[in-house]
């Protein structure tokens, strides 16, 4: 067993995962796993730069997790950046940052990246008798479509996700008519040039916070359990019809939600819409009729290939 750290930082969270691994099975037993919604990402899309209160959130939150760190001494510590990461014109400033505060860089990853990592986490404890497998890594800034089995044989990343696509659309409460048609239409436009062949898909696995949550208000949990979600499946218009409560909701229904994250409140409405396209379009394709929810994902991927890699 190997001890490593991994952190993912992505639009909207910044999660931890420390945990003894091994790098034959990829099996891990977990010493921490937490998340904070740092809204990294906070209007990205519109300035092309951090926001300075952005950035002291998100080191903040590192500072916690340098913390936490210390106390289990991991062989090895990596930082993954995503999406709200890879275009910045202060990435030196985050970067630097970081690096103060655990004595690494982050490691942008391109969405090739990020969709192996999300892929390798999701899948490493799936049936191979059931792929292919569509793993969806729904995030704040992209959202990461990878088709495969026992390796990746597809995958790409679109720049639709919670966070962008609150932002983009959907500011009143709740959303008008016409600024969900004009997030949808955003979605459909870039699943449309996607490469991966949706009708090979024989499992479609959802994973990362938005997706969750999702599943979380499709079986009306009373509060956000982990161990309740993991591996559960559910036919796609139960989904749906989850998607559609939580899209049409106020921030205030929301927020009455015991299963919502505070951080999430104001743009879990997008994800569900989101999540309910790329549902429609796969189960379209596919024939499909019921979806994987899991809670391993690219941070499960990033302790894996980190425990591969001593």
């Amino acid at each position: 067993m190997r001890r490593v750290a991994a952190l993912d930082c992505g639009t909207n969270s910044l999660r931890l995962l420390v945990a003894d691994v091994d790098p034959v099975t990829g099996r891990a037993h977990e010493l921490e796993r937490t998340m904070e919604v740092v809204r990294l990402g906070q209007g990205v899309d519109r300035t092309g730069a951090f926001a300075p209160e952005a950035l002291q959130r998100t080191f903040s939150a590192v500072d916690r997790a340098a913390e936490l760190i210390a106390r289990h001494a991991p062989a090895a510590v990596r930082f993954v950046a995503t999406s709200a990461s890879r275009d910045v014109s202060n990435r030196e400033e985050f970067r630097a940052g970081v690096h103060a505060r655990l004595g690494v860089d982050p490691d942008v990853v391109s969405g090739d990246e990020e969709a192996a990592l999300s892929f390798a986490g999701a899948t490493a404890e799936l049936d191979v008798q059931r792929a292919p497998f569509l793993v969806v890594d729904l995030g704040g800034g992209s959202t990461e479509l990878v088709l495969g089995g026992r390796q990746v044989e597809a995958a790409c990343s679109l720049d639709v996700g919670s966070v962008r696509m609150t932002e983009r659309h959907l500011h009143d409460d709740p959303p008008t008519p016409q600024q969900v048609a004009a997030a949808r239409a955003d979605v459909e436009a870039a699943l449309a040039t996607s490469p991966v062949p949706l009708e090979r898909t024989r499992t479609l696995v959802g994973v990362a916070g938005s997706i969750t949550t999702i599943t979380a208000a499709a079986i009306e949990l009373a509060e956000y359990t982990p161990g309740c979600l993991h591996g559960v499946r559910l036919p796609v218009q139960q989904v749906l019809a989850a998607c559609e409560r939580l899209l049409r909701a106020t921030r205030a229904q929301r927020s009455a939600m015991p299963f919502v994250h505070p951080g999430r409140v104001d743009v879990i409405g997008a994800g569900a819409l989101v999540w309910a396209t790329v549902l429609e379009r796969v189960a379209a394709r596919a024939g499909i009729e019921e979806v994987l929810t899991s809670e391993h994902d690219i941070l499960d991927g990033i302790a894996v290939a980190l425990a591969r890699s001593l």
